[in-house]
């Protein structure tokens, strides 16, 4: 008779459930054991991301969602976890913003998995952030999150290692830095699971018609732009944007300073979409390689590896920015089950964790926790 070996899985700043739902899939059958996750709890402030969340991981059980701010968790009367995960906001790391790190509004919100962690003891944790992070504060941010993410609870070993989405079956060039940590009396060591689709990925035309996306698709609406930008797409070919030469000088945007490359650009059918992102203004919705409009938010759920039965709630604006800001379920699925690889003692190819160091060269995962640790 086989025995399930469960690992209940908690999670902070949960965004709409993609961590949560590569957790759901993620799955390990070994001689006579089955392996899983099962999400217990979640928390995250925004009431649409909230409901999205709760409908689609926890349907039928609203109150395993606390939807408020991180601050006013009681973190002793959460249900205890084998595991928990924390894309921490990312507002204040990111390249694309001021990169503020610790001295802006979202920037000390990790220290609020460190606290849970440190009541909880969980036997693994699993953060997560964009690349930024290594530079953000002068490359400060970095060491002094690794540093509390290794002292917290009874001591944890810590996997750093910067993926690139693409390379795990996610049609999105899409990069994230990702901490495993497992706790140090478990005598485990993770290791990175070796890409998947590096030397073929999928590309967004796959990812929209294999199958294809059904007019009646949930959050699949259509939106029509403004006569301008219409006339303006009609000049930019699949892959370019809005600095592209060939777009008449009547219709060019008139920006001093920096060129944002995603503005008004349209994805390649034959390529990995760029990263999307939870805003949308200024011309930074994504638009469709050959229909001149915006991606509707089925198809960027389909970037993202959400399934077409994943709804997600609230307004088309609300839902644009939840897509945005989560992470893909592909990928979290595809790590989630190397860490019950590791518990369960099944081997699997791996590589080598590495990362951006703050000159942009890549430093092995050895040598940058002796460089920062």
């Amino acid at each position: 008779m086989s025995k399930n070996i469960i690992f209940k899985f908690a999670e902070l700043f949960s965004g709409p459930g993609g961590l949560a739902l590569g957790a759901t899939l993620a799955s390990l059958v070994k001689d006579d054991a089955n392996y899983s996750f099962e999400p217990v709890w979640a928390n995250d402030i925004d009431f649409d991301t909230c409901k999205t969340y709760a409908n689609n991981i926890h349907p039928g059980d609203p109150l395993a969602v606390v939807c408020g701010p991180v601050e006013k968790i009681d973190f002793e009367k959460v249900p205890g976890f084998d595991i928990l995960a924390f894309g921490f906001p990312c507002n204040d790391f990111s390249v694309v913003g001021k990169q503020k790190g610790f001295n802006g509004k979202y920037g000390p919100l990790y220290t609020y998995g460190i606290k849970a962690i440190n009541i909880h003891n969980p036997k693994f944790f699993m953060a997560e952030n964009v690349s930024g992070l290594q530079s953000a504060n002068n490359g400060y941010a970095f060491k002094k999150i690794l540093e509390d993410l290794k002292n917290a609870g009874k001591g944890y070993k810590l996997t750093a290692h910067l993926y690139k989405f693409e390379n795990y079956g996610v049609p999105q060039q899409r990069h994230r830095i990702v901490i495993i940590g497992i706790r140090k009396d478990l005598n485990l060591e993770f290791k990175v699971p070796a890409p998947t689709t590096q030397n073929k990925p999928i590309t967004v035309r796959e990812a929209f018609e294999n199958p294809p996306i059904q007019k009646k698709a949930p959050n699949n609406e259509i939106s029509v732009p403004s006569a301008i930008v219409i006339e303006r797409l009609k000049y930019i070919p699949a892959g370019e944007n809005a600095w592209y030469n060939g777009i008449p000088e009547h219709l060019r945007l008139n920006v001093n300073g920096a060129k944002m490359s995603q503005i008004y650009k349209r994805l390649h059918p034959d390529r990995p979409s760029y990263t999307l992102t939870g805003s949308g203004g200024g011309g930074t919705h994504g638009y469709h390689w050959s229909e001149n409009r915006p991606l509707t938010n089925r198809e960027r759920a389909r970037i993202q590896t959400f399934p077409d039965d994943f709804v997600f709630e609230g307004s088309k604006e609300s839902v644009r920015k939840q897509i945005g800001m989560a992470v893909p379920p592909r990928a979290a699925q595809i790590i989630l089950e190397a860490l019950l690889k590791i518990f369960a003692g099944v081997p699997y190819d791996s590589v080598e964790a590495k990362i951006m160091n703050g000159n942009g060269s890549i430093m092995q995962n050895s040598s940058l926790m002796k460089k920062l640790l």
